[in-house]
């Protein structure tokens, strides 16, 4: 199993991938949306990592 730095990592890539296809394919409020949610979803990543990494 791969340690959980490495799969927050792979996870901040998705989002990050995710966020640019979604900054070149749309536009108006449903772009900002999308990014929002992205952002959301990469904190909330990254706050179960640290909590997991206190623990």
């Amino acid at each position: 199993m791969m340690p959980i730095r490495h799969r927050l990592r792979h996870a901040l890539v998705a989002y990050a991938v995710i966020g640019i296809a979604a900054w070149l394919t749309l536009d108006g409020a449903l772009r900002w949306m999308v990014l929002i949610l992205l952002i959301a979803l990469a904190l909330k990543s990254w706050i179960a990592v640290r909590r997991e990494e206190l623990q």
